[in-house]
């Protein structure tokens, strides 16, 4: 293989997982791009538009908390609308090899963002796997930024239709959760899950190790970030989520990839886990912040 167990590297991730043997990950455990032009890396779509990943005079007036702006639900154009099918293209590049590289019985967990998670849904289960079950992570924190109906109304001093629809919106609710996506590799036809087990170590759920993380074994999960632990990343999740789906389907000793690992949350998880891992970053930024960071001590031993 290619790649050393235990290391990040500085990779194109769906080019870098074809050099991964077949039937070799335990687990595949990813934050991938939402597509939804979080940033330039999020854009995952051939048209341009010059508004988008700008800013409205009302963002920049706003401040930090509206620092992008992305396009409509409705799209601009023609090819703005097909985006969503893009986005399935997109997640058809690399979903084979995910398939090709897991074990039978693994498990691949992605968070995917709402608006197009049925998209990754239909391109996983195209390459082969079953969808196992959708899980919700319930945010600590979440900026509303649905604008006021009222208020555009009162700019255009049309103040009878800002009474009108007083207490409107324009935008979603409050995004208080994010989907996490989870597959299984199917076993050999006419076997069992037990068997599978036994032959490669995957195919069934810890209950006991995913208490550790949730006081019931049900999909919806509210972890948070420890001290200090944020920021490092726009779209970063907590070591401690990451353990709960690490404990959730592997053992010690068993391999855990990330092919778009960002920060590195799944790797010190899987580290402070006693599992092997494997990540793969296109930015040499987050490859480097991810090294730093699994340089750090244990979480467990900075506890003691």
């Amino acid at each position: 293989m290619k790649w050393k167990l235990n290391n990040v590297y500085k990779a194109d991730s769906i080019e870098a997982v074809k050099h991964i043997p077949d039937d070799y990950i335990h687990l595949i455990l990813s934050d991938i791009p939402y597509g939804i032009g979080a940033d330039e890396w999020d854009v995952l779509h051939n048209n341009t538009n010059s508004a988008y990943l700008g800013t409205s005079p009302a963002q920049e007036k706003a401040g930090a908390v509206f620092k992008r702006r992305g396009k409509p639900i409705n799209g601009w154009s023609k090819e703005d609308r097909e985006i969503p099918k893009q986005y399935y293209e997109w997640c058809s590049l690399w979903t084979k090899d995910w398939f090709r590289i897991l074990k039978p019985g693994g498990s691949a967990i992605i968070f995917a963002g709402r608006r197009y998670a049925h998209r990754c849904v239909a391109a996983l289960e195209d390459a082969g796997f079953v969808f196992k079950d959708m899980l919700a992570w319930l945010k600590e924190q979440a900026p509303h930024r649905a604008q006021r109906l009222s208020v555009v109304y009162q700019r255009r001093n049309d103040l009878d239709s800002a009474k009108k629809w007083e207490g409107w919106r324009v935008g979603n609710l409050k995004p208080t959760f994010e989907p996490i996506l989870w597959f299984l590799k199917p076993y050999k036809l006419g076997g069992t899950i037990a068997d599978n087990v036994l032959e490669h170590g995957v195919g069934a759920y810890n209950e006991k190790g995913f208490l550790k993380y949730t006081p019931t074994p049900g999909n919806v999960l509210k972890s948070k970030f420890s001290y200090k632990e944020s920021g490092l990343h726009p779209t970063q999740k907590p070591i401690s989520l990451m353990k709960a789906l690490i404990e959730l389907t592997t053992t010690k000793g068993q391999i855990v990839l990330d092919p778009f690992c960002g920060s590195g949350s799944t790797l010190i998880a899987a580290r402070d886990l006693n599992r092997k891992f494997l990540g793969f970053d296109i930015s040499e930024e987050y490859v480097n912040i991810s090294k730093k960071r699994l340089k750090a001590p244990k979480q467990a031993e900075l506890l003691e």
